[in-house]
C-alpha cells in the first residue's frame, strides 16, 4: 500500500485522441496538454505535425503498434503510464483517432483506477468520421442514410472476441464503417453477401484520411478485392459501405485536399 506522502507525488494521466493527422483537427485542449507535459507516449499512427506540438522538453516515449510489429505490449504500456505518473505531473497518453473508439482507451483508464492514478479522457476525431468527409463521403444524408454502424474489422484476425455479427452489421443501417478492415476484407465482404447484401452496393476505401497523402478507392463490393489488389492499397484504411458512397463524385470536388483517387470502371 501507497502511505499519503506518495500518494500525492503521483500525477495525472490524460488519454489524449490526437485525431486521424491533420493538425487542424487536433483539439484546443489537446493541443495544450500536449505544450505542457511533462511525458508524451505516443502511438504509431500519431502524424508528424502533431508529434510536433509536444512540449520541446518533455519525455516522448513510442509505443506505437502496427501489424505485425508491436513495440509494446499492452500490459507494458499501461504499467509504463502508471510507472510514469509516479515521476512527472502532466502525463499524456497520446492516442490517434479517439481513444474510446477501438483505441483501447476504456481499458487503459480502467487500469490507471485500478491503480490508483487520476486520470482524464480528452476526445479526438475519429479516423471513421474524418476520412470518409475528406473523401467527400458524407455518412448520413435525408435522401440515402439514416443510421450509421462503426465495427472493427479486426477480429477477423483472430485478435477479438467474440467476433462480429456481420449478418446483423449488414441489416442494422444504411452505412456501415469498418476499421482496421483491409487485410480481411474479403472475408468480410463475403459475410455481408451471406447475410443478403448485393456485391453491387457502394463501398469507398480511404487510406491516410486528412493527410497529404491520403488515397482512395471507389468500387462495389464485387470489384472492391481487385481493385485493392492492382492498386497495392494496404493499411491503414477505412472502409464506407453504403449509397452514401455515390455522393463522392459530386462532394470530393469540395475537398480540402488533393489526395490521389482510383475509381473502379464498372
Amino acid at each position: 500500500m501507497m502511505n499519503t506522502a506518495e500518494t500525492a507525488c503521483i500525477g495525472k494521466v490524460y488519454l489524449v485522441g490526437a485525431g486521424p493527422g491533420d493538425p487542424g483537427l487536433m483539439t484546443l485542449k489537446g493541443k495544450a496538454l500536449l505544450e505542457c507535459a511533462d511525458v508524451v507516449v505516443y502511438d504509431a499512427l500519431v502524424s508528424e505535425p502533431i508529434l510536433a506540438m509536444i512540449n520541446p522538453i518533455a519525455q516522448k516515449i513510442d509505443a506505437g503498434k502496427r501489424r505485425g510489429r508491436h513495440s509494446m505490449a499492452q500490459d507494458e504500456i499501461t504499467q509504463l503510464l502508471i510507472e510514469k505518473a509516479h515521476e512527472a505531473a502532466i502525463v499524456v497518453r497520446l492516442k490517434g483517432g479517439d481513444p474510446f473508439i477501438f483505441g483501447r482507451g476504456g481499458e487503459e483508464m480502467m487500469d490507471l483506477i485500478a491503480a490508483g492514478v487520476s486520470v482524464e479522457m480528452v476526445p479526438g476525431i475519429t479516423s471513421g468520421i474524418a476520412a470518409p468527409a475528406y473523401a467527400g463521403i458524407p455518412l448520413t444524408h435525408r435522401s440515402y442514410s439514416s443510421s450509421v454502424t462503426f465495427v472493427t474489422g479486426h477480429e477477423e484476425a483472430g485478435k477479438y472476441r467474440p467476433a462480429v455479427n456481420w449478418g446483423a452489421i449488414a441489416h442494422g443501417s444504411e452505412t456501415i464503417v469498418i476499421y482496421m478492415g483491409v487485410h480481411s476484407l474479403p472475408v468480410i465482404i463475403e459475410k455481408l453477401h451471406e447475410a443478403g447484401m448485393s456485391l453491387e452496393t457502394p463501398i469507398a476505401m480511404v487510406r491516410w484520411g486528412t493527410r497529404p497523402e491520403q488515397e482512395e478507392l471507389v468500387g462495389t463490393l464485387a470489384t472492391m478485392p481487385a481493385q485493392m489488389e492492382a492498386a497495392n492499397f494496404g493499411a491503414p484504411a477505412i472502409a464506407v459501405i453504403g449509397n452514401v458512397v455515390n455522393l463522392h463524385e459530386i462532394l470530393s470536388q469540395c475537398r480540402p485536399q488533393c489526395p490521389n483517387v482510383v475509381k473502379s470502371d464498372s
